[in-house]
């Protein structure tokens, strides 16, 4: 998959970098940024009264990260 065909790019293109990372080194930085992009997106969906699909997108997303933090 390019980035042109993710639906979400802001927050999956971070979120995609951090799954992808094998570096151990690497990857605690790469999760920081993808966390940091989805809790900013978390919050401009928080005021709209939309977006229910991306919002559980975002929360698979979160639970992945934190898997992946252990």
């Amino acid at each position: 998959m390019n980035n042109s065909e993710l639906k979400y790019p802001q927050w999956q293109l971070p979120y995609r970098e951090a799954i992808l990372e094998f570096d151990r080194n690497r990857l605690p930085d790469k999760i920081q940024k993808a966390e940091s992009a989805v809790r900013e997106r978390l919050q401009v969906l928080e005021q709209r009264a939309n977006g229910q699909e991306e919002r559980q997108a975002l929360s698979d997303a979160i639970s992945t990260l934190t898997i992946l933090k252990r």
